[in-house]
């Protein structure tokens, strides 16, 4: 088995880097990418971890990209070399990420919840504050009695605690990706919220702007509709990715090495990505 989207204590999963390959090689998982929120601070982590355990590892990120009315993220595969351009566009959205999160603290407190940055960035424990850290205080304070109560009744996109991230054009983060030898895929395809009917020239205008890859397979999307999107990437000459979008306790209904329909992550899902990433 394989994972090409993961995530670590770097963004917003419960697993350090380091335990994150530990727990993907105590699951046969033999390729593993760590593609962490719009940061890159845990690839020499997982990247020795792997290198201890025997196990293929993928540098990687994902990447917030400017898009209505739906999300847009972009998967960079295989970085192997952190270049400039990637730091500074890093640099950005971490200190817009700060931003949002005074913000969400301002609404929390305007709704009469006692909280302050200090002690969420203590549940986040010096890692990158993010939603998740926001839900758990949410749960210990006793407001809501689970992280997902948390983000259906206000954290999730609509809800009173919700605020759009500082994102990126989509232009911006292919040339940084390939600033750093990595491919671009796009992740999750459905969470565009386009029809079936404008999906295809969608994906090939952004085909024909650099992105390579389509993550065809997620947990998010019903099997039936990762076959289709399967079957339109070959259409387009794009390579298909598959991944878990594993966060670890923050995402308790992902398993590492599962895709859609929970079905095990096919290793023939990484040789389109090693192609790509060989010719580059």
């Amino acid at each position: 088995m394989i994972d090409l989207h993961t995530h670590s204590t770097a963004s917003d999963g419960s697993f350090s880097p380091r335990d994150l390959v530990l727990h993907a090689r105590s699951e046969d998982i033999s390729v593993l990418a760590l593609t962490d929120h719009d940061t890159v601070t845990g690839i020499d982590e997982a990247s020795a971890a792997a290198r201890e355990v025997g196990m293929v590892f993928l540098a990687g990120i994902e990447l917030d990209i400017e898009w209505k009315p739906g999300e847009c993220h972009l998967l960079g595969l295989g970085l192997k070399e952190i270049h400039p351009s990637l730091t500074d566009m890093i640099t950005r959205l971490q200190d817009g990420r700060l931003e949002r999160n005074r913000q969400i603290i301002q609404k929390m407190q305007e709704a009469g919840i006692d909280i302050d940055l200090e002690r969420v960035s203590a549940l986040a424990g010096g890692e990158t504050v993010g939603r998740p850290h926001f839900a758990q205080f949410l749960v210990e304070s006793k407001a809501v009695k689970n992280r997902q109560q948390a983000f259906d009744r206000y954290l999730a996109k609509d809800r009173p605690f919700f605020l759009d991230r500082k994102s990126i054009q989509l232009d911006e983060g292919i040339a940084a990706i390939k600033a750093c030898g990595g491919v671009p895929v796009l992740a999750h395809p459905l969470s565009l919220y386009l029809s079936w009917g404008a999906l295809p020239a969608v994906m090939e205008d952004f085909r024909d702007r650099g992105v390579m890859g389509l993550e065809a397979w997620h947990p998010a999307a019903r099997i039936v509709d990762a076959e289709r999107l399967e079957a339109l990437a070959s259409s387009l000459g794009m390579f298909v990715t598959a991944g878990s979008d594993f966060h670890g306790a923050a995402r308790p209904d992902r398993k590492i090495g599962r895709t859609s329909g929970r079905r095990k992550i096919e290793d023939r899902y990484y040789f389109g990505a090693l192609e790509a990433i060989l010719k580059g």
